[in-house]
This record gives structure tokens, C-alpha cells and sequence, in this order.
């Protein structure tokens, strides 16, 4: 068991308790790991940023049995073309011959955080070098927008002239993008706001830390202050609803809001808070936050305090009991970054 800064005990049970000796598996049933869906890359990928983060705070030996465990899932999904496979059965057999883009962009953000982190050990360090020197080639060809934010995201972590300017090509597209969909009080990428969005200002705030573009800074800005309009106009964080999404004309989904939405919102808001020093950002950051605890839409809590789980979302009925990986993983990465930012 952790204890938090407010001293309340929560229990890490859970994460035990999805993952098996493959990796962490994809679903749960209410609170019983669902072996059915068997496991993804994606979820080993951020799976493995947890752990990170989980050995940084604790140190304890079975968060580095984590990382192992996890880091061990990725390189067995890596292809010989540099590029990752993501679904895989119960039985250890993969269904997919390669995943998504946006699958290739989360394990480069896990092989980037992984580099820079003082909680894996120099061999592993190693292995994650190796997979992404294996990756960056495939890199300037990404289309998802998603898929090079979270790839930004990852190579920030690393050094050298050669990934800086790679960041720099990848971060030029994305504002090229946002320049041609940019309207009227439209100031997205896309003429639809959709999952993951906080991901992409996310991208060029880390983008503009490295590179010193300040171009990269006006689009992390202008369209995070787009995505706050319509996600903190209330006392609480409101993620546009994944029934629906919000097309450009129309009215946000209410319903379902997924966990991580706030996790990747209160990254964010956090590196937008530590590159321009408004405080306003590290309000925004705990009340992203604060979703979990059930400053939320329903005003209801999304977590399991007795196993350490998170519940899958919020839906107009009220909360989704089932308790996946991906829920999981997101309440765990939000608040152990927020833990390890306050101090």
C-alpha cells in the first residue's frame, strides 16, 4: 500500500491484480481481471510510465518487477520494421500484425519517459534506447496528429541535435495543421474535438521547451485556452463526452467521460504550468485532478479505495463499474505526477 500527501491510504492491490506474468491486462469486470480481451501494447506502454513513477516515489522492488514486467510486453511487440504490434490473446498470440499509430506514438512516449528516469536501471535504459533507435525512422511518416503529439511527447525526454530537430519537423506539422483548421473561435486541429486532446498542446508546450520555437508555445496556448472554454467552464473538469464527441457547429456529448481524459488534462496543464509560471495552470491541473476524487459531473468518486482501482468512466446513468487498465493507469500516472510536482 502508497499513502497519499493527504495521508489517506490507497491501495496499489489492484495493479497487482490485473497484471499477470505477460503484462496488464486489458480489462476488468467490475473488479475481476477479465482474461477474455486478453492485453494490449497500449496499456503496457503507459502501464510502464506507471511503474516508473511508482519506483521514482517508493523504491519499493516489485514497481521495478513493474517495469520489467511491462518493458518485457514492448519489446516483444516491436516489429524487424520498427513499428509495434498491439493486440494480443489470453494465450500470448497476437492478432494484429501492427498496431496503430497512436499505438506507436504511446510506446515512444513510454521508451522517451523510461530513458529519462532515474527509477530504470542502465540495462533497461539500454533496451529502451534499442527499441527506439529501431522506432525514430518510422516517425516523420506518422499522419495521426495524436500519434505525433504523444511521439513529441517521448522524444522530448531524449538529447541531441538530431532529436531536436525531429521534434521541431513533427511539431511544424502539427501547427500547419491547427493553422488550416484554425477559425472564427475555432481554434483546433481538426473541424472535431475527439479523444486524448489535451495531448496536443501537451505536445507543443514540450516541443517549445526543447526547441525554443515560440511558435510552438502560441498554438500550446491558444489551444489549450479553446479546450479550457469548453472543459472548466464549470466549478469542475468536464471531458467531452466519447458518445458523440464535439463537431465543430454543434453542441460537446455530455456522456461517457473517460478517465483519461483528466489524467492527460492535468499533465498538461501541469507542463504549461512549469514553462510559463501562471498559476492559473496548476489550479486547472488539480482540478483535473480532482475528476477522480468526484468533483465531476455526477459528483461521484471513480475510485475503488479498498483495491487501488479506478472505475471506467462516467456515463449518464452514473459512474461505470467495470475497472480496466487504461482507467487504471491514467488516476495512477495523474497522481503520481501531481504527488511528485508538489514535492
Amino acid at each position: 500500500m502508497t499513502k497519499q500527501a493527504s495521508h489517506e491510504v490507497l491501495a496499489d492491490d489492484y495493479i497487482f491484480r490485473l497484471t499477470d506474468d505477460t503484462g496488464i491486462l486489458q480489462h476488468g469486470k467490475f473488479g475481476i481481471p477479465d482474461p477474455r480481451h486478453g492485453y494490449t501494447t497500449d496499456d503496457n506502454a503507459r502501464a510502464l510510465i506507471m511503474a516508473l513513477l511508482l519506483r521514482e516515489r517508493f523504491g519499493k522492488k516489485e514497481y521495478l518487477d513493474l517495469v520489467y514486467r511491462y518493458a518485457s510486453f514492448i519489446l516483444n511487440a516491436q516489429n524487424s520494421n520498427g513499428a509495434f504490434k498491439n493486440v494480443m490473446s489470453y494465450d500470448r498470440k497476437w492478432l494484429d500484425e501492427e498496431g496503430s499509430e497512436d499505438c506507436f506514438g504511446r510506446c515512444l512516449w513510454a521508451l522517451g519517459y523510461g530513458v529519462s528516469s532515474a527509477a530504470a536501471p542502465q540495462e533497461v535504459k539500454n533496451c529502451f534506447r534499442y527499441l527506439l533507435q529501431k522506432a525514430l525512422p518510422r516517425v516523420k511518416s506518422l499522419n495521426s496528429p495524436r500519434a505525433k503529439a504523444y511521439s513529441i511527447i517521448g522524444l522530448t525526454h531524449l538529447e541531441g541535435d538530431e532529436t531536436k530537430e525531429l521534434v521541431s519537423q513533427i511539431a511544424r506539422s502539427l501547427c500547419d495543421q491547427y493553422e488550416e483548421y484554425k477559425d472564427d473561435g475555432w481554434n483546433w486541429f481538426e473541424n472535431i474535438v475527439t479523444y486524448s486532446n489535451h495531448i496536443l498542446p501537451w505536445s507543443l508546450f514540450t516541443a517549445f521547451r526543447l526547441t525554443k520555437e515560440r511558435g510552438f508555445l502560441n498554438v500550446a496556448e491558444e489551444s489549450l485556452a479553446f479546450l479550457s472554454k469548453l472543459t472548466l467552464t464549470k466549478r469542475y473538469f468536464k471531458p467531452i463526452g466519447c458518445h458523440g464527441w464535439l463537431i465543430k457547429g454543434a453542441s460537446p456529448a455530455d456522456f461517457d467521460e473517460q478517465p483519461i481524459e483528466a489524467c492527460e488534462a492535468a499533465l498538461t496543464y501541469l507542463t504549461a504550468f512549469e514553462i510559463t509560471g501562471d498559476k492559473q495552470y496548476l489550479q486547472k491541473a488539480r482540478q483535473c485532478h480532482a475528476w477522480y476524487d468526484g468533483s465531476n459531473s455526477k459528483g461521484i468518486r471513480l475510485l475503488d479505495r479498498a483495491g487501488g482501482g479506478c472505475y471506467d468512466g462516467l456515463t449518464e446513468d452514473g459512474v461505470n463499474h467495470n475497472m480496466g487498465a487504461e482507467s487504471l493507469i491514467s488516476y495512477w500516472i495523474s497522481y503520481l505526477t501531481i504527488v511528485k510536482f508538489m514535492g
